[in-house]
């Protein structure tokens, strides 16, 4: 029997153990990625993934038809006694939200403050007579007293319009533009006030959208004279699922600024020089919705739309980038703009007008989760980390963070996550523990960092991208 050549024995044997060795590496790498993945989607709060269940298409169908029965909601419309009375106008639709958001407050032990943020407004591009506009929102306060100061909000517009928008007779349903959003902000109220959460969470209707975008902005304009801290603004408009066939139920598109309209002169230098253009507060809270809607089956998943709004079109969530607060648009995949600013009629067989034959109810409940549970999981986080840095101060391979404990003393953790600058989500995290400075072994000129706090339950905050410091 002829004998192995010992240097062929040597190669075959160092090739043994190399596999071994490859082998071995390349399962500790996947079940890095795995728990890395897993971090990335978190895991479901048991009493979230419960209320959500209780979120109803067929109470959003009663609140969507009773809005279009108002039959004509926009701004200029009657708003006197009488009208209310019938059930005609915008001030009927006032006072059965008003009504509504009482009812919840009610069946919750009084948990929800409701109010009238009202004004009027002067004359000027589509209000031609001082017009008396009032935005109805219930507060739903924040269980830590530190924590209270933290909001979160979901907001839709209950005006509506027809072809001419100063037509206030003619029927303008307004059933998917806006009585969805409208219906989204009623539903997370009555499900959510059933819950208790650190943080305060608002539950916002407004009028004057189709006139300007009118009541968030005086809406968003008080809540920064007065100091509010909102963390997210959640606008939903035009989120009915309209019934068409090239609609994909499957997905509800999420729209986010990029470079803030609100920065300084200074910030957006840096923001050029540092390759933010995709880093704003709402980008983040954007990859947050994402990031929920991988934890919780909400029965829809968000298409992340890098740009403020569509062509032509504008929404309230825009007032509150004005003012510097995190915010973002809810639309439906596709719109069907037969449906949309239209007198109702058939033409050439064609049917126009925004009527709730129309809407997919099954659809706005699904937008109504993926709201609920972005809504419910940030109310439930700790503060972001505070003044987050990555040090600068000498040219090196290695990455170091520093950042403040996350203000109020919920955080039991850190997790930083980073992604390629070319990336749109997050692709990696590390838990870090509860540290408020950490190096990586990677460059800082190849990634994009941030940091995020971690409750004891696994609740997260919105993730902080650093500022550079030498």
């Amino acid at each position: 029997m002829a004998k192995t050549n010992p240097k062929l024995r040597n190669w075959l044997l160092l090739a043994r153990t190399s596999l071994r060795v490859a082998f071995a590496v390349t399962a500790l790498t996947a079940a890095i990625v795995v728990a890395q993945d897993d971090l990335l989607r978190g895991s479901p709060d048991p009493q979230i993934a419960a209320a959500l269940r209780q979120i109803s298409s067929q109470r959003i169908q009663s609140n969507i038809e009773k809005l279009v029965s108002f039959q004509n909601r926009s701004t200029l419309s009657a708003q006197d006694p009488a009208s209310i009375a019938s059930g005609h106008g915008i001030g009927a639709a006032r006072e059965w939200i008003k009504s509504e958001f009482e009812r919840y407050s009610h069946d919750c032990g009084g948990c929800l403050e409701v109010k009238l943020d009202s004004f009027t407004e002067a004359p000027g591009g589509r209000i031609p007579k001082p017009t008396e506009i009032a935005n109805v929102y219930a507060v739903m306060k924040g269980t830590d007293p530190e924590s209270a100061r933290r909001i979160v909000l979901v907001t839709g517009h209950y005006d509506s319009r027809n072809s001419d928008n100063l037509n206030i007779t003619d029927l303008a349903p307004g059933a998917n533009d806006d009585g969805s959003g409208t219906a989204v902000s009623l539903e997370c109220a009555r499900v959510l006030s059933q819950l208790k959460f650190p943080a305060t969470v608002i539950f916002l209707t407004v009028a004057g959208e189709e006139q300007g975008l009118n009541g968030s902005h005086h809406f968003a304009q008080m809540a920064k004279a007065d100091g509010w801290d909102i963390e997210a603004a959640l606008n939903n408009d035009i989120v009915g699922g309209d019934r068409s066939p090239q609609q994909d139920t499957r997905v509800v598109r999420v729209f986010s600024e990029g470079v803030p309209v609100a920065a300084t002169d200074a910030e957006l230098r840096q923001i050029r020089s540092l390759g933010g253009e995709s880093d704003s507060t709402s980008r983040q809270l954007a990859r947050y919705i994402a990031e929920v809607g991988r934890t919780y089956d909400a029965g829809v998943k968000p298409m992340l739309v890098f740009r403020l709004d569509r062509y032509l079109r504008g929404g309230d969530h825009s007032s509150f980038n004005e003012q510097g607060y995190a915010a973002v648009r809810f639309t439906e995949f596709r719109e069907d703009y037969n449906h949309q600013h239209q007198n109702v009629r058939t033409e050439n067989g064609i049917e126009f007008g925004d009527l709730p034959k129309f809407v997919d109810f099954d659809y706005v409940a699904n937008v109504a989760r993926l709201n609920a549970d972005t809504l419910a999981s940030l109310a439930s986080a700790p503060a972001p980390p505070a003044k987050v840095r990555l040090l600068t101060a000498k040219l090196e391979n290695d990455s170091t963070l520093t950042w403040e404990p996350s203000p109020g003393g919920r955080a039991a953790s850190y997790e930083v996550l980073w992604r390629a600058t070319s990336s749109p989500e997050w692709e990696h995290v590390r838990a870090v523990g509860n540290i408020t400075r950490t190096t990586l072994p990677m460059s800082k000129d190849n990634v994009i960092f941030a940091v995020r706090a971690v409750d004891n339950q696994g609740h997260r905050s919105l993730a902080v991208t650093p500022l550079p410091e030498r």
